[in-house]
């Protein structure tokens, strides 16, 4: 069975019970509403290989929000995006040079809510391996990939704290290489290994 078949399996065979609804901290944080919410996507691209990775990137550290920060490609969807797969597949486009023609789209999951006021939607891709991609250096400093059972593991992932805006806060975190991937990112891998877990 292909790696799309067997993820395509695991999202079917599987139930989220356990959404992590505002990076980490659902629990203390007040929640403005639905109507506050930007929508957004984001595109968890899996390498088709026998130990299958997920790229990701590094963000450039000039820009203004989320700067220097691991994260999926990604963005707002625009009014002209067909849905979240359209906008996460475009802008997976034009942050990493990644062809939509390469991505065998396998679905999309429960949306991520963040305390940034975000509704975003992971859209999960197979991709081929060892693609040639073209990083838009205003805003991507590097793109890697970490394995994707990495990923998965809850193990790998340690809760933290931080004093924010005279808050406590708690966020996920995890760490490949000297890679620091945490918040949202983090959250949302979280949410996804939940359904992945065992399947594959």
């Amino acid at each position: 069975m292909s790696l799309a078949d067997r993820l395509r399996r695991a999202l079917d065979e599987s139930a989220l019970s356990d959404v992590i609804r505002l990076a980490g901290d659902d629990r203390g944080v007040p929640f403005a509403g639905e109507a506050t919410l930007m929508p957004a996507a984001v595109l968890m691209a899996v390498t088709d290989r026998e130990e299958p990775g997920v790229l990701l990137t590094l963000r450039n550290a000039a820009l203004r929000r989320h700067a220097g920060q691991v994260a999926f490609p990604g963005g707002r969807i625009d009014p002209e995006d067909d849905g979240p797969i359209a906008a996460a597949l475009r802008e997976a486009e034009e942050e990493i040079g990644l062809p939509v023609s390469a991505v065998e789209v396998i679905g999309a999951v429960e949306p991520y809510r963040t305390v940034t006021g975000f509704d975003v939607t992971p859209v999960i891709g197979v991709v081929p391996p060892d693609l040639v991609l073209s990083p838009h250096a205003a805003e991507v400093a590097a793109v890697f990939e970490a394995p994707l059972l990495h990923l998965l593991e809850p193990a790998n992932f340690v809760e933290r704290t931080i004093v924010h805006e005279g808050r406590e806060r708690r966020y996920f975190e995890l760490m490949w290489h000297e890679y620091r991937i945490w918040g949202a990112t983090a959250a949302m891998i979280l949410n996804i290994g939940r359904r992945l877990a065992g399947r594959l």
